[in-house]
């Protein structure tokens, strides 16, 4: 299959030779522009329903045909890859991508669902519907090339073990494997925890062959990745509220037509209100689902405001060091 560019190229090579066709604007019409977007999941995952939400709404916005080419399950590696040929304009349009995958283009960007960021989600909602992440998004943007159209997510984050925690004391230790930024590392440090970065595709195994005892994700990624069969603990520490953007390629962007652009900005920001609707109403259906199953095993956390307390001195230093204390402050003094 041509990549769109190619194919583009190679309409306009004809449309330039020796009159072939008609007019420039026929072959246009009949060759609809191709928009490739992948995803780590599945059709039925959050997080590509919202992509394929925002498929519907372009073609929708724009009123002309669009072809969308879809690599899931991993097809074209994970989110990291993904946000990299972004970046470079090449294989891959958009998708959903975590924060944390954005840190070598922007220090500020796993700033955008940090652990302990939002008290809970009225606090979250009002967070992204007050639009307080924009400065971050603008950087990621002008830095990476990458633009953050749309915010989903709204799976709260608890941590997944092979064995059960109740308070502080208990987690001691506990070898967790963490998102790759820094910050993931540090938070869980200060709570006493032993972090990890490892490949989400190698937690299963990770945990399976005692390199780690745990992970840590929302309902949606426990259920599509089975870590309840090595982790069947769930720790409720409710120490994140997911936040993922959906991104588009800035390069790819700027070769599309001035309407399709404005189509891709509405629909991006109507999708991820979609996949934070969706995802924050069927997080806790799925925890049970999975628990009336046998599957895992709620395990009530009792000293959250203790955790809070040890990592809230290392949220505050980071915001200082990424130029974000000011948005930290205004985050901090919303009321739910």
């Amino acid at each position: 299959m041509n990549h769109p560019f190619q194919r583009r190229a190679l309409l306009g090579g004809l449309a330039a030779g020796a009159g072939l066709l008609a007019a420039p604007h026929v072959a246009r019409a009949q060759a609809p522009i191709t928009l490739n977007g992948a995803s780590q999941f599945n059709e039925e995952h959050v997080f590509t329903r919202a992509m394929k939400h925002f498929a519907e709404k372009v073609v929708q916005y724009y009123g002309r045909p669009v072809n969308f080419v879809w690599h899931l399950n991993s097809s074209l590696g994970l989110e990291k890859q993904y946000f990299e040929y972004m970046s470079a304009g090449r294989a891959v349009d958009f998708g959903i991508v975590s924060p944390a995958h954005m840190s070598t283009f922007s220090r500020a960007a796993p700033f955008i669902d940090a652990p302990f960021l939002f008290r809970d989600l009225a606090h979250w909602n009002k967070v992204l519907d007050g639009d307080m992440l924009k400065p971050i998004s603008d950087e990621v943007e002008r830095r990476a090339r990458v633009a953050l159209i749309g915010f989903a997510g709204g799976g709260t984050r608890n941590i997944f073990a092979n064995r059960p925690a109740t308070n502080m004391a208990q987690l001691r230790g506990l070898r967790v494997r963490v998102q790759g930024a820094p910050i993931w590392s540090r938070t869980f440090q200060a709570i006493g925890m032993a972090p990890q970065v490892i490949a989400y595709n190698e937690v299963y195994n990770a945990i399976q062959n005692n390199v780690i005892e745990a992970g840590e994700n929302e309902a949606a990624g426990v259920e599509q990745m089975r870590f309840y069969e090595v982790g069947p603990n769930l720790i409720m520490t409710e120490h994140a509220i997911t936040v993922r953007p959906l991104c588009f390629s800035v390069q790819t962007m700027a070769r599309l037509p001035r309407e399709l652009q404005e189509a891709v900005r509405r629909a991006g920001r109507e999708a991820g209100v979609f996949g934070r609707n969706a995802e924050s109403s069927e997080d806790a259906q799925k925890i049970t689902a999975l628990e009336a199953a046998g599957r895992l095993k709620k395990i009530t956390f009792t000293e959250r405001a203790q955790m809070n307390a040890a990592v809230a001195p290392v949220m505050q230093e980071y915001a200082r060091e990424i130029d974000a204390a000011g948005i930290f402050s205004s985050i901090n003094a919303l009321t739910s």
